[in-house]
């Protein structure tokens, strides 16, 4: 089951979000997400409010009905926003939670759009022994610039 509450931002902290109110969620397939996440596809979140914590995001009318919000400091998607006649309604990244493992999918939208190769995910192939072994050997050298998936002072 979903929180009530969820935190989330981006990938070099410099925004951060709390939302409440947490609605259904989506995987997207049109052709805005798909470019705006660089994906297949962009899996979505509505929430009845969102309160930013840290920083201000850059904002990208994608069309004459929506924008998205977007870090300006290292790109990565935040939200789809929607003018509604009292304010704005959002849907957030599902990706830029802290902990994305607590959402459950509810639906696909816009599947005239979908991608083939988004219906045979699960069909493509494990990394065989011997590519995982070098993927891990390129994972050990890594020192992460990420922020962490929580809140913190700065």
């Amino acid at each position: 089951m979903t929180p009530a509450t969820i935190t989330g931002g981006c990938q070099c902290g410099a925004v951060r979000y709390r939302a409440h109110d947490i609605g259904r969620a989506s995987i997207c397939h049109c052709r805005m997400c798909q470019k705006a996440s660089g994906n297949y596809f962009m899996p979505l979140l509505e929430v009845g409010s969102l309160e930013w914590t840290r920083g201000k995001r850059g904002v990208f009318a994608s069309s004459n009905l929506s924008s998205r919000g977007f870090c300006q400091d290292c790109g990565t998607p935040l939200t789809l926003e929607t003018p509604t006649g009292t304010g704005l309604s959002y849907e957030v990244m599902i990706g830029s939670l802290d902990n994305p493992s607590a959402v459950n999918i509810d639906y696909h939208a816009n599947k005239a759009d979908r991608l083939e190769i988004a219906t045979r995910l699960n069909d493509i192939p494990e990394a065989t022994a011997e590519r995982n072994l070098q993927n891990d050997a390129w994972n050990a050298r890594i020192v992460s610039h990420q922020h962490p998936d929580h809140d913190t002072p700065t």
